[in-house]
């Protein structure tokens, strides 16, 4: 099926310049709302505390359920949850205050006194500060092992270059772990680590890997970025979408990858910008059929999924559009700047 005629030739790669000036931008953007922010705001996953959902037997005001909370020395946060009118509380408490003994029955018992009105609780979740912390290491590891293993299999898929790249990403991942052993904080080594990476592909002429790792963090980071804007918070479920999204990124960035290989040997007279372009131009049907499809349901999710996978949802949108966006502006074009440097 092609929504697309064959004989398109749309110019991507004569409006790179003006995508690579809008994929700065849009990071900086990211990096100084996260700079602003004092960093991602982590759920109760990442940074300990307790996590409740409160249901009253009939209609309280906010005001008066953050009022009751505040009487019994509690510096919790109050967000109404659920369709307009339903009787639900999301409630967080911070760490150092969710350590209590009973504090569940605590809580039940200190509402319903202060609040005249029935109440019950429908979830409760505690995660203590060294857990937290220790899940967020695992995160962070996670994702960039992720990106290190994937430019892997890039580099020897396109360049047949298995040996070096795999000897490069065990290199690195040696260098990690010892590194973490020396107890670095894990986003300044996973920072470091990416830069490493980075450099490494680069004197090593590994481009294709240059160029889907790059698109890759320019995904996440904008990704990142949006949560920050918007004071979402980074959660475990956070992290299986951020996955998600390398994945299919990745997926989308070796369709176009694919056909470049192939019309470098149909078309290996024409100048490398101009079989880009005719790449893009053959796989945009596809791209759109694609990703179209995919964005209706992740739009049917987050409209119609509830508060439960709303931030899931949301991670999703954003990420699959900008991981279109980066197959065609930012991996693609990368080989094309990589011949010019040569």
């Amino acid at each position: 099926m092609q929504i697309i005629k064959p004989d398109v030739n749309i110019n991507f790669v004569g409006r790179r310049r003006i995508a690579y000036v809008i994929s700065a931008l849009v990071i900086l953007a990211s990096i100084a709302s996260l700079v602003l922010h004092g960093g991602p705001k982590y759920g109760i996953d990442f940074a300990g505390g307790a996590e409740l959902l409160v249901k009253f037997g009939e209609p309280v005001p906010i005001q008066d359920v953050k009022a009751a909370l505040k009487s019994m020395q509690l510096d919790a946060v109050v967000q109404k949850y659920g369709e307009s009118g339903a009787d639900y509380y999301r409630v967080l408490i911070p760490a150092e205050q969710a350590e209590q003994g009973n504090l569940a029955q605590t809580l039940k018992e200190g509402l319903a006194s202060r609040t005249k009105t029935g109440v019950s609780l429908e979830s409760f979740e505690m995660v203590g500060p060294q857990v937290g912390r220790d899940l967020r290491e695992k995160a962070l590891l996670a994702m960039f092992f992720a990106l290190l293993f994937i430019t892997v299999y890039i580099s020897g898929r396109f360049e047949l270059k298995w040996l070096l790249s795999a000897g490069t990403a065990g290199a690195l991942a040696f260098s990690v772990y010892a590194l973490r052993l020396a107890h670095l904080s894990i986003p300044v080594l996973m920072a470091a680590a990416l830069v490493v990476t980075l450099i490494l592909f680069y004197v090593l002429n590994l481009k294709y890997a240059m160029g889907a790792i790059v698109a890759l963090i320019h995904d996440v980071t904008i990704t990142v970025g949006f949560f920050s804007f918007f004071g979402k918070e980074f959660t475990l479920p956070i992290i299986a979408a951020l996955l998600t999204i390398i994945g299919y990124s990745l997926n989308d960035t070796i369709i176009v990858f694919d056909r470049i290989r192939e019309n470098l040997r149909k078309y290996h007279k024409l100048p490398l910008a101009d079989t880009i372009n005719k790449s893009i131009n053959e796989t945009l049907s596809r791209t759109i059929l694609t990703s179209g499809t995919t964005l209706i349901v992740i739009i049917a999710l987050f409209l119609l999924g509830g508060g439960i996978i709303h931030d899931f949802a949301f991670a999703l949108l954003v990420g699959v559009g900008v991981g279109t966006y980066s197959s065609i502006f930012v991996a693609s074009p990368i080989l094309l700047a990589w011949q010019k440097r040569k």
